[in-house]
């Protein structure tokens, strides 16, 4: 059975990495400069916000719960390193606060949803609303501007004596935070707990899963993975907007789901989510330089959505 099991993950990934030549083939068929390293470099840095979230969300899914929120904690985060530069404090301190405030958020949800018993979908909603609203309290319902400092590098495009990098430092870092949280998901008691919760809550705990503790960190680290998030969102805009990143959390789950987790729970995996975060990213990046309206973009985005949605009601159909 668990031979069975790997083959259908393989199977899978091939599956999605062979989506992604055939997307990224017709844009290069498109436009030739599409295969360039610099465009290449750039699919990369324009996956990094996604991803990053991607990898919380990822562990939130096979749990068998949702977060609607992200975009609004991501919004949060870049107001809040922005204030903190604004204020006259350092790059590293800035960053600190703005994680800490995305994982605070990630345990005001935990909280509500294990100590209440509301569900996550009610309370990621409300708390959606609330995030945005106090990083529109926060900013005074406008953008901070921050003095200039390396935050930005972290993805921004390489200069020439930087080539050797490849890829600017934020790939690196969320290429870095993938290999833990696969890890992470895949070897250790905690990733098998998450799986358990998704799969069958009762039997979990029935087995002596703790699951309301498993809940609560899971939604930790979705915070602070959208905190990660949030930070490579200043790193590209080098200010903070309260307005950024409005429906970023449905790229998020497209994403995830893309990559084979079931919104059932109990499935799915870190590298799978990294590759339709990709796929998402080059459809995007395909969609701008052919010069699509970004309204045909969106319907393109919402058509991806249903299908993944699709693919994984009939995914679900055909395990049961």
């Amino acid at each position: 059975m668990e031979r069975l099991l790997k083959i259908s993950k393989l199977s899978n990934l091939i599956g999605l990495v062979a989506a992604w030549l055939l997307i990224f083939g017709f844009f290069w068929w498109r436009l030739p400069a599409f295969g360039s390293l610099r465009n290449l470099e750039l699919l990369a840095r324009q996956s990094t916000i996604v991803a990053m979230a991607a990898l919380g969300m990822t562990l939130v899914i096979i749990s068998g719960a949702i977060d609607l929120s992200v975009g609004s904690i991501v919004a949060l985060v870049t107001i809040v390193i922005a204030w903190f530069l604004r204020e006259g404090h350092g790059p590293w301190v800035s960053l600190l606060a703005g994680l800490g405030a995305g994982a605070l958020c990630g345990l005001l949800n935990g909280t509500l949803i294990t100590r209440l018993k509301v569900g996550p979908f009610i309370v990621t909603l409300g708390s959606l609303l609330i995030f945005r609203g106090i990083a529109k309290w926060i900013g005074d319902e406008q953008k901070i501007d921050a003095p200039a400092t390396w935050l930005p590098s972290l993805l921004s495009t390489l200069p020439d004596e930087r080539r050797w990098m490849i890829v600017p430092p934020g790939v690196w870092l969320m290429a870095l935070f993938s290999a833990l949280m696969a890890w992470l998901l895949s070897s250790t008691r905690f990733g098998r707990h998450v799986v358990a919760v998704g799969s069958n809550e009762n039997a979990a705990r029935l087995c002596g899963v703790p699951v309301e503790r498993v809940r609560l960190v899971v939604f930790v680290l979705m915070g602070f993975f959208a905190a990660l998030a949030g930070l490579m969102q200043f790193a590209r805009l080098t200010v903070g907007d309260p307005t950024v990143a409005v429906g970023l959390e449905l790229d998020v789950i497209a994403a995830v789901v893309i990559g084979g987790a079931s919104l059932a729970g109990g499935q799915g995996s870190i590298l799978g989510s990294l590759i339709g975060a990709f796929i998402m990213a080059t459809i995007r990046a395909g969609s701008s330089q052919m010069g699509l309206a970004t309204y045909v973009q969106e319907i393109v985005t919402g058509v991806i959505i249903v299908l993944a949605v699709t693919i994984d009601r009939v995914r679900v159909r055909k395990n049961s």
